[in-house]
């Protein structure tokens, strides 16, 4: 029948012209600053139709776990007397030697450890030191080095080769070290330094081994590589081997790489001064101790603070067995170091690191950090969304900041996978900067001396306690003050208790006060509060501006595929980094404690990811194949062969000689493909 064809289309019809009117009428409404007097259905509508992603992070403050109370005696830190009054005139020095260390260097007075070391390393005994990080351990053993060798008839000459040999660990440590050692010769310029490391060129480090380095800093990777292919090298005047951060070193699995050096020193000369250096020693330290060092002296400032017993006599010294070291597991900590940390439900941590940022960088002054993470891919990832997102890079929105929130947020990376040159740089950007973020994993953990750095933030827990002692000593160096937070989940609790049971003491900041510093900055105000002023500290104005941030990092995720991928490869990473975690810690952190779907919601990804094994990681088809292969064992042996493989694939990226061109290859791969992949 036609009447019932208009029958049946003006309702639909209608409806669609209902709903352009309520959107027109809606416009209207908002373009008229008035206050809203609609029921509470309309509310719904609204939301739905314009304020549509903050219904889907409004689940950030539900289904969370509770944060447990820690009750927990203050323990009594181990601290060392960083200073002394002692004044480098009182050794046996050169007065040029001393003149360099007051006018170049501009210290006047001994720390704790140069007290100890410098006049045994003059006598030429070898020794074994144990100091806190930050006390000045690289002049230590550089003075009586310089001291040693400007002494030696007939001097020294360039051709000679090197007469002492410094291993460090990683490269942006070598540079330091080398930088001091070269300060220190000033006066004696016939010594000629020189440094090797990954990422260099070895044809014209070749050509500088050729020319002649009399005291050769280098990584242990970079070294090897030289003693098996460069035929000009060789030991045959080598007085002096030392090893600093010996621990890290060995934890970077190049105890290999050691052994192959010191036989190669062994077969040109065998008498010769060793010193290892370190913040904590370990079970392979007091090996290598026993391989490398003949009678040495052991020198831990620590130890002597805690009991001021009279001096032990040579006997009691050779006799002081490397157990006694090894169960002395409390680590010594600078005495203006003030320890923080904070426990975080999994779904909030993004939006707390981001206020907790704000707060330090934006709306306090001269304040310089350090953010740790567990991998290269997280370093990225949270370097790109951290910078878009709070560095001011948002739409049109500008206009509405408050005039505090107008200082620009400098933020900065460093990975190992970066190349050597860029590393170099963004180092060198952060050393001369009064502020800034450095976003980094534990390649700047060691040995790194940063002037200024305020606030160290660990985002992933360390590995072990001598971990977090040498993180939290990039900051609060020679006597200056400094802070540490460390970011825990509530299933991690026990880790404070386990920090406690090694001396170090942490207070806790409630994670409530950290979100509060949100109501400063107007980019995250909620569009339908008007011209409501904030109210301080009200708790549901503060969840409204934690979910409008975490909406903003949501929103810049799903923006692409691209993103989306990135994000869930940083997760990834982050599962992977965490499935490593030693044995003893497994009760602390187990991969089953994690909530898949609350995590990913710290990555901005607003649904727990389904294939995260389908996606690629940072190596390819070989891998690929390795995987296939792998799938014919059984699903328990699978997984630790998956966990062993991975955790050796971090530490080389992390700490790659620069001999091998992986990175590379993956880099020319990256550029092959299309754009937003």
């Amino acid at each position: 029948n036609p009447p019932l064809k208009p029958k049946c289309k003006p309702p639909v019809s209608s409806f669609k012209k209902s709903t352009t009117e309520a959107d027109t009428r809606g416009k209207g409404n908002s373009s008229k600053k008035t206050l809203p007097k609609k029921k509470l259905s309309d509310d719904h509508n609204e939301k739905g139709l314009k304020n549509r992603p903050f219904i889907k992070t409004s689940s950030l403050f539900k289904n969370n776990p509770n944060v447990p109370e820690i009750h927990r005696k203050a323990v009594q830190q181990v601290q060392e007397d960083v200073f002394t009054s002692d004044s480098f005139d009182q050794l046996d020095l050169h007065p040029h030697l001393i003149s360099t260390i007051t006018t170049v260097l501009k210290i006047c007075s001994m720390t704790s450890v140069q007290k100890q070391t410098i006049p045994v390393l003059i006598q030429g005994k070898d020794a074994l030191v144990r100091s806190q990080t930050g006390s000045g351990k690289t002049l230590a053993y550089g003075i009586p080095l310089v001291q040693s060798l400007q002494g030696v008839k007939p001097k020294i000459q360039r051709s000679d080769g090197p007469y002492a040999l410094v291993l460090v660990p990683t490269r942006e440590v070598s540079g330091p070290s080398f930088e001091t050692i070269q300060k220190l010769l000033k006066p004696f310029t016939w010594i000629v330094p020189g440094v090797l490391m990954g990422g260099e060129k070895r044809k014209s480090e070749k050509a500088r081994l050729r020319k002649g380095i009399n005291i050769l800093v280098s990584t242990p990777g970079r070294l090897v590589d030289h003693i098996k292919s460069t035929e000009c090298i060789h030991f045959r005047r080598t007085q002096w081997l030392i090893i600093d951060e010996a621990d890290r070193i060995l934890d970077l699995g190049f105890e290999k790489d050691v052994a192959v050096i010191l036989n190669a020193l062994n077969a040109e000369r065998e008498t010769r001064q060793n010193v290892l250096l370190s913040a904590t020693l370990t079970e392979g330290v007091t090996r290598l101790a026993d391989i490398s060092l003949n009678d040495p002296i052991r020198i831990s400032i620590a130890d002597k603070i805690q009991d001021r017993l009279k001096p032990a006599s040579q006997e009691d010294k050779e006799a002081t067995s490397s157990s006694t070291f090894m169960d002395q597991e409390k680590f010594a900590v600078p005495e203006k170091l003030k320890q923080y940390f904070l426990m975080v439900p999994s779904k909030l941590r993004l939006v707390t690191l981001a206020a907790f940022i704000l707060e330090k960088c934006k709306f306090e002054k001269r304040n310089k950090m350090i953010i740790f993470f567990s991998s290269c891919e997280q370093v990225e990832f949270h370097y790109k969304l951290l910078l878009t997102v709070l560095s001011g890079g948002l739409e049109s929105e500008q206009h509405e900041h408050l005039s505090v929130s107008s200082t620009h947020l400098q933020f900065l990376r460093l990975h190992g996978n970066m190349e050597q040159e860029e590393r170099t740089e963004v180092f060198q950007e952060f050393l001369k900067s009064k502020t800034g973020i450095l976003l980094c994993t534990d390649v700047a953990a060691r040995g790194l001396d940063l002037p200024q750095v305020t606030w160290i933030v660990q985002y992933n827990a360390p590995a072990s306690p001598a971990e977090y002692i040498h993180r939290i000593g990039r900051t609060a160096r020679i006597g200056c003050h400094g802070n540490s937070l460390l970011v825990l989940a509530p299933s991690e609790a026990e880790y404070v208790s386990l920090l406690a049971s090694h001396k170090i003491n942490v207070s806790e900041i409630k994670m409530e006060k950290v979100l509060s510093s949100l109501m400063k900055d107007n980019r995250f105000k909620l569009p339908r509060s008007g011209n409501k002023k904030p109210c301080g500290t009200d708790p549901q104005q503060v969840r409204e501006r934690a979910t409008v941030l975490q909406t903003k990092f949501e929103n810049f995720v799903h923006s692409s595929e691209g993103t989306v991928r990135w994000a869930k490869k940083a997760l990834q990473s982050f599962l992977c980094a965490y499935a490593t975690y030693p044995r003893n810690l497994k009760h602390i952190f187990h991969i089953k404690s994690l909530h898949l779907g609350h995590i990913a919601k710290s990555f901005g990804l607003r649904d727990a990811p389904q294939n995260l094994s389908a996606l690629p990681k940072a190596g390819s088809k070989k891998k690929i194949k390795a995987r296939q292969k792998r799938s014919d064992l059984p699903k328990g042996n699978r997984g630790k062969t998956h966990g062993k493989h991975r955790l050796a694939e971090i530490l080389r990226s992390e700490y790659s000689s620069g001999m091998d061109t992986g990175v590379s290859k993956v880099r020319k791969k990256k550029k092959q493909r299309k754009p937003g992949t």
